[in-house]
C-alpha cells in the first residue's frame, strides 16, 4: 500500500475537483466548517430519529405482551374464586365428588392462564434491539475514524509547520504561539 502525502505529490483528480468546487463556491473556511458541522448535526439527528422509530415498534410489542400477561393475572385473581366455586358445585351436581370437582375447575383456570402467559412470552421474544440504528452508528463512527484532519498552516506562509508564529498572536500577553498550541503540526 502506497501512502500519498499532499506535500509530496499533487492531489489526484477527485481531490482537485473537491478543492476546486469549494474554492469556486467562494465560501470561507469558517463557512465550510459551519456547513460540515450542520451536516454532521443533521446526520446525528437522522440517526436518533431512526432509533426512535425502531424502539417505538418494540415498545408497542412490549405493551401488547405486557397487556396479555396482565389480563392473565387479572383473570386468575378475580374470576378464579367466584367461577371455581360455581363450576365445582356444578360438576358436583353431575355426580362427581366435591374434591374432584374443585380440582378440575382449578386445573382449567391454570391452563387458561398458562396459554395467556405463552402468548405474552411470544410477544416479548419479538422485541429486538434497534439493529438499523446500531449499524448506521457503527458506519458513521468508522467513516469519522478514517477521516484525517487537514494540516494546519501558519498565517502569511503557505507551508505547514514553517516555524513562524502567527503575527496576530504576537505581543498579546498570556497567548501561546502557534507551535505551543499545536505541536503536532510541526513537520507535517
Amino acid at each position: 500500500m502506497v501512502r500519498h502525502d499532499l506535500t509530496d505529490e499533487q492531489p489526484d483528480s477527485m481531490e482537485r475537483e473537491t478543492l476546486m468546487s469549494s474554492a469556486d463556491d467562494g465560501r470561507s473556511l469558517g463557512q465550510l466548517v459551519a456547513s460540515a458541522t450542520a451536516e454532521l448535526s443533521g446526520l446525528v439527528h437522522d440517526e436518533i430519529a431512526l432509533a426512535k422509530a425502531e424502539i417505538r415498534q418494540d415498545v408497542k410489542r412490549g405493551i401488547v405482551g405486557g397487556g396479555a400477561a396482565t389480563v392473565a393475572g387479572v383473570l386468575l385473581l378475580f374470576s378464579l374464586p367466584v367461577l371455581s366455586f360455581a363450576a365445582a358445585y356444578g360438576i358436583h351436581n353431575l355426580g362427581l365428588g366435591l374434591a374432584w370437582s374443585f380440582l378440575i375447575v382449578g386445573s382449567a383456570f391454570i391452563v387458561v392462564a398458562l396459554i395467556l402467559l405463552l402468548l405474552a412470552m411470544r410477544k416479548f421474544k419479538r422485541i429486538k434491539p434497534p439493529e438499523k440504528s446500531i449499524a448506521s452508528a457503527k458506519e458513521t463512527a468508522a467513516v469519522l475514524s478514517r477521516a484525517k484532519p487537514h494540516p494546519r498552516t501558519s498565517a502569511g506562509s503557505g507551508k505547514a509547520g514553517s516555524g513562524k508564529a502567527d503575527p496576530r498572536l504576537e505581543g498579546r500577553a498570556g497567548r501561546r504561539s502557534l507551535e505551543e498550541r499545536a505541536p503536532h503540526s510541526a513537520g507535517v
